[in-house]
């Protein structure tokens, strides 16, 4: 199996779902305009600066999921995916992914920002394998919590090596795109590592290691 890995945000996607669904939140009326975003904000400039809490965050951006009932969040979600993450996915992205499907690669979309906001947006690009955040549900309503490990980070490792366990499945080349320094950890384990867009942490240790650098802005 050769499988294709994909980071989400400012990586397939130019922007960050994440942070844009906290805004549209504040649009839309659905939590305080001031103390959200101004937190959605910081929580945001936390993570590009690689010193995101991330249990802080999670606990932050998943409380709203719990103060409405599904089908009102999925009915702004998809509005939400139509205006404002429409918009974000741009042809190099799309080019990218098809020639890794017409390769015959599996396909797979691994991303810190949770299940909820990140499943249609995997639909979009026709990525079956998510491994996103998992938001807990009881009775048709979010908790607030979550099932099992973050994404982020380490976690990301962990979490691939729990699903290719469970698949029992073992890739003989394995691509991993991503802009972030938070993903340097699991860019440093795969054997195809690309730097997409880079932030700057993750350009200096690319270029010092030798990893292609890629541009998928249109």
């Amino acid at each position: 199996m050769h499988l294709a890995i994909f980071d989400l945000d400012n990586t397939l996607i130019e922007g960050d779902s994440d942070h844009a669904w906290g805004q549209y939140l504040v649009e839309i009326g659905a939590v305080d305009r001031t103390e959200y975003a101004q937190r959605n904000q910081e929580f945001y400039e936390e993570y590009q600066q690689g010193t995101l809490d991330i249990q802080a965050f999670l606990k932050f951006s998943l409380a709203p999921l719990t103060r409405y009932p599904q089908e009102q969040l999925f009915a702004w979600r998809a509005q939400f995916v139509n205006d404002i993450i429409m918009p974000m996915i741009k042809g190099p992205a799309m080019e990218l992914v098809e020639q890794h499907r017409q390769n015959g690669d599996e396909l797979m979309i691994i991303t810190a920002t949770n299940a909820f906001v990140t499943e249609p947006i995997a639909e979009l690009f026709g990525i079956k394998h998510l491994l996103a955040t998992q938001p807990a549900v009881e009775n048709n309503r979010y908790t607030g919590g979550y099932i099992g490990i973050p994404t982020f980070q380490e976690g990301k490792q962990i979490v691939l090596n729990q699903w290719l366990t469970e698949q029992n499945r073992t890739p003989t080349t394995t691509w991993f795109y991503s802009d972030s320094r938070n993903d340097i950890p699991l860019l440093t384990t795969v054997n195809r590592p690309v730097a997409v867009d880079p932030d700057p942490v993750l350009r200096d240790h690319a270029e010092s290691q030798g990893w292609p650098i890629i541009t998928l802005r249109s």
